[in-house]
């Protein structure tokens, strides 16, 4: 049997961090990892240059039944830790909007300079590994179809749901209810809606199309792109607001998030009265948009000058076109979902090191905890944090 101090399941963000962090303290370390190479979302990220972090990390961006439990680990590992080693291997990066940071060539980059730091901290890493099963009694140990193998601390770092083409399965939730953990209910964040009927066909003949828009579900809002597609909707803004929304309920867009719709019609209506609504509203949305919107809106008043159209007929389509509300049918779910909320719940891990409160030497990190981020490089950071929490004490 080969005996590790430390072996980590999964070979994605948190848990090579995690690894070369122990590796670093001089612990023996094992990656195992079920598919056929480490790190694969990591290459899939950021359109192939791999949003690794963002600049404005803090709490409120983060999703949990606790919202308190992702500060220690945060504070410890931040954005500047994760830059210095980017900075450290002379990875070129730029910053888009809002905080994100992404490699200029490609994330092969980060995902070489992960795997450097771990060969330089002796890590050992094996692929094509499907665990068969995992005991403890002194110490845990675990059946593959690699072979048999024993560790000290054990670390589940399997991930979610999401993207299963890429391997996703529910095998840390298995794990984590084996060893009695409880695991908060899961689904798909940071993903499109769809629509049926009507809308559905709508939202297809706009497919392509994208507008700046804020998107609310409840109480929480974001202001960024959003993106007709062939399904539904989808886009930046969409996406974020997935996480917070619940089957069943409405979402409300504001398709001109940085003008009061009601002064605008009001004002051109005298300035611009022989101008048709359409041409007044093509300035600040997508021509195709503004006829769908006609068509569903104010057929009766297509042709009819804004003079002509009655104030409160003007107040109202305002009103609608800052308070658009659609109730999606669903989302596209863990198959394009870019994250997985729930999942093992903080209640049983020990913020400050990750290790489970009633099983010692397991320790849970990255996506397979209840800690989701938003959409932006956020996830990374949670994963880089975690990885570290635990690796400086497996």
């Amino acid at each position: 049997m080969n005996h590790f101090d430390v072996i980590i399941l999964g070979g994605g963000a948190a848990g090579l961090l995690c690894a070369i962090t122990a590796g670093n303290r001089g612990r023996r370390v094992l990656v195992l990892e079920g598919s056929n190479k480490i790190g694969k979302k990591i290459l899939m990220s950021g359109g192939g240059r791999c949003n690794y972090t963002n600049i404005n990390t803090e709490p409120s961006r983060f999703i949990s039944a606790n919202p308190n439990f992702c500060i220690s680990a945060l504070s410890r590992y931040t954005p500047s830790d994760f830059i210095a080693m980017v900075e450290e291997h002379d990875i070129a990066y730029h910053e888009k909007t809002l905080g994100q940071l992404f490699c200029n060539t490609s994330s092969k980059q980060i995902l070489q300079m992960l795997l450097t730091e771990c060969e330089k901290a002796s890590v050992r890493i094996q692929t094509h590994c499907e665990t068969e099963s995992v005991s403890c009694k002194d110490r845990y140990e675990l059946v593959c179809n690699k072979g048999t193998f024993s560790s000290d601390s054990l670390v589940i770092a399997t991930g979610g749901l999401s993207i299963p083409k890429m391997g996703a399965s529910d095998f840390g939730y298995r794990l984590a209810r084996q060893f009695g953990l409880n695991v908060l209910e899961t689904r798909a964040g940071l993903v499109p809606f769809t629509f049926t009927g009507e809308m559905h066909e709508m939202l297809q003949r706009l497919s392509g199309v994208s507008a700046r828009a804020s998107v609310a579900a409840g109480s929480v809002s974001f202001t960024e792109d959003l993106l007709f597609t062939h399904r539904g909707l989808s886009g930046p803004a969409i996406l974020q607001v997935s996480s917070y929304w619940n089957p069943g309920e409405s979402i409300a867009i504001n398709l001109l998030p940085d003008s009061d719709a009601e002064a605008l019609l009001m004002q051109a209506k005298t300035v611009q009265g022989k101008s048709l609504l359409r041409t007044l509203l093509s300035e600040s949305l997508p021509r195709a948009l503004v006829l769908e919107l006609q068509a569903l809106l104010w057929p009766e008043h297509a042709e009819i000058p804004l003079q002509e159209i009655a104030d409160i007929k003007l107040r109202e389509l305002a009103s609608i076109l800052q308070n658009w509300t659609l109730k999606p049918a669903a989302t596209e779910g863990y198959r394009t979902a870019e994250v997985t909320l729930g999942g093992v719940n903080t209640d049983e891990i020990s913020s400050k090191t990750m290790e489970c409160i009633r099983q010692p030497g397991l320790y849970c990190i990255g996506e397979v905890v209840d800690v989701t981020g938003h959409l932006g490089g956020y996830n990374f950071q949670w994963a880089w944090a975690s990885g570290y929490a635990a690796g400086q004490v497996v």
